[in-house]
């Protein structure tokens, strides 16, 4: 079934809120097995609503609107909806008993503004808000369906679990399966490319690449009658691509790079500690985000100065005044530094130059030396990122470091 989701709402428009409904019914509605052809957001204009609703059933079966139901002159939705669908509104007893109760249950005197929410479409079925005082409806008419529900996210997104998803799977004719795979050293482009004889002429499974700050993600989905065909169609083609970049891929299950290196660090009971020059406390930051990682983590060391690098982690003078502080040499004393000094399994360090400023032709923005002690030895990884900005650059840092452990756990 073809769906357009429409949120109502002049503060969406002036970008004061985030419209996080829609992304919410996207992914809800894809995973029924739904298709969702658009999404529009109009301000609280009547017109301008009535005019969307019309060009939206051209091509969609079905319409999911939200906000535009409260009890202020300026929610109009429903009235629009009605005049749309040729309905008219009736005040709803069932409506009107949930209004008055939830009122009386809080102790609140309810202003008379606040009946309006009681009128509604006189074919609709009511949907209860359990959560607020505005009611939501669906309504179904020759053929077409508009399923309208109040905007705060907290009363759609209960409205919709509770109220119309039921109502979504009892129409289900297909069910879309997909998997996320994330990425890391491959840029778009070079995914494509290597992939085309994959991607030419797909029908299902379809493969989409997405690229993200410093990273790349590959959407395998499928369409089909039953769970079970889509996910056996899926894992099939998640097997062929992983044959072609399964050396880049990280996760099959759309996880963030720190939460799939944190939980690989606790699984393998693998002790870490880190000192930081360029990115300045961002890297420890990053990995302090999972549950637990406490049990692994023994600390960070911001050592932005060469006298911190000096006194901090036993960084030579020599080797600070012959390589510089950008260099593999340093990266490298760094990071054994640090191990001896907390006694770790491993032992990360980065030192760099973020920008703007501060590169040369022989040290340009953007290049980091990474350093890992582990397993024994010592290595350094240089990389060269793009001078985007300074938080970008700080960020990326990261995501290699990240990467660089991810591989040698591996």
């Amino acid at each position: 079934m073809k769906t357009a989701i429409l949120t109502v709402g002049t503060e969406i428009l002036f970008g004061q809120i985030v419209n996080t409904n829609a992304a919410f019914l996207s992914r809800e509605l894809n995973n029924l097995g739904y298709d969702v052809m658009y999404h529009y957001s109009v301000g609280d204009n009547p017109g301008r609503l009535a005019e969307l609703i019309e060009f939206a059933f051209r091509d969609c079966d079905m319409i999911i609107t939200t906000g535009g139901l409260g009890p202020t002159q300026d929610d109009l939705t429903k009235e629009v909806i009605a005049q749309a669908m040729g309905d008219r509104l009736v005040v709803s007893p069932e409506a009107l008993s949930a209004l008055k109760d939830r009122y009386e249950r809080s102790g609140r005197p309810m202003t008379e503004n606040n009946l309006k929410q009681a009128n509604m479409p006189e074919s609709a079925q009511i949907l209860p808000n359990d959560q607020g005082t505005a009611p939501g409806f669906w309504l179904e008419k020759k053929g077409k369906i508009i399923v309208s529900m109040p905007g705060p996210p907290r009363e759609m997104t209960n409205m919709f679990e509770k109220e119309v998803k039921p109502r979504l799977i009892s129409r289900q004719d297909s069910v879309i399966y997909y998997k996320i795979l994330r990425t890391f050293g491959l840029g778009e482009s070079k995914m494509e490319t290597v992939l085309l004889p994959l991607i030419d002429g797909q029908t299902d499974p379809t493969i989409a690449t997405y690229a993200k700050e410093g990273e790349c993600s590959l959407r395998i989905a499928s369409k089909r009658p039953t769970k079970e065909e889509a996910e056996a169609a899926v894992e099939d083609m998640t097997a062929r691509v992983m044959d072609i970049i399964g050396e880049y891929v990280y996760s099959t299950d759309n996880e963030e790079l720190a939460d799939v290196v944190a939980n690989m660090l606790l699984d393998k009971n693998i002790t870490i500690s880190c000192a930081e020059s360029c990115t300045g406390g961002l890297f420890a930051g990053t990995l302090i985000n999972t549950d637990g990682i406490s049990k692994v983590f023994d600390r960070g060391i911001v050592t932005y100065s060469n006298e911190a690098k000096i006194k901090e982690l036993g960084v030579k003078a020599e080797t600070l005044d012959t390589f510089g502080a950008v260099s593999p040499e340093t990266a490298a004393e760094m990071a054994e530094g640090i191990r001896a000094k907390t006694g770790t399994d491993m032992a990360v360090s980065v030192t760099g130059i973020a920008g703007p400023g501060g590169g040369s032709a022989d040290k340009p923005v953007g290049l980091v030396y990474i350093g890992i002690a582990y397993d024994g030895k010592t290595d350094v990884v240089k990389a060269q990122m793009r001078n985007v900005t300074r938080n970008w650059n700080r960020n990326y840092a990261v995501l290699n470091m990240l990467y660089e452990i991810y591989k040698r756990i591996k």
